[in-house]
């Protein structure tokens, strides 16, 4: 299956986004199949997440999709697991579970409410992996400004602003999977 653990991407469900965002997904997961990580997503066949379930297949990697039950005609059907929930939050900690990383590729509210929930557990002790916010071309720049103004406010601690990580390319996603 895997040989150094399992990794969540959170990403985009939309079609209409940029291709240079799926291009950079693709590099992501190639780089983590790449390491020997399983992936964990989704699961759907919409926009990045059936990007990167079909590139998880080219690459030969392991892939488990989490999707509602209310989202099963979205479903990839290229997964080598499925994990069903009944709402999405219960999504939310299914995908996270055991995960070595939380990877949060260019996306929208949905990818936002992702990465900052596992951002709050790992705050709490309460998510162990490292967090990524694959900042490719400055998507994720306005995010750690906001970041960077809380610890300012002493709204956030700088230990915990140091849970999340901004790297900018595939090869520095790598370096931190290592």
């Amino acid at each position: 299956m895997d040989g150094k653990g399992k990794i969540v991407f959170y990403c985009s469900a939309s079609y209409d986004i940029d291709e240079k965002y799926n291009q950079a997904a693709r590099e992501v997961v190639r780089a983590a199949c790449s390491l020997g990580y399983g992936i964990v997503s989704g699961g759907a066949v919409k926009g990045t997440m059936g990007v990167i379930a079909d590139e998880i297949v080219r690459c030969g990697g392991h892939h488990t999709g989490v999707l509602p039950r209310f989202m099963a005609q979205y479903r990839h059907p290229a997964l080598d697991q499925v994990i069903w929930t009944e709402t999405m939050d219960d999504r939310k900690e299914a995908m996270r579970e055991g995960t070595a990383a939380a990877i949060a590729l260019p996306g929208g509210i949905g990818t936002l409410d992702e990465l900052i929930g596992t951002l709050t557990l790992a705050k709490l002790g309460k998510y162990p992996g490292k967090i990524i916010a694959f900042d490719f071309e400055g998507f994720f720049k306005p995010l750690k400004d906001l970041l960077d103004h809380y610890v300012a406010c002493r709204m956030l601690d700088p230990e915990s602003l140091s849970l999340i990580h901004f790297p900018k390319t595939a090869e520095e996603v790598a370096e931190l999977l290592r």
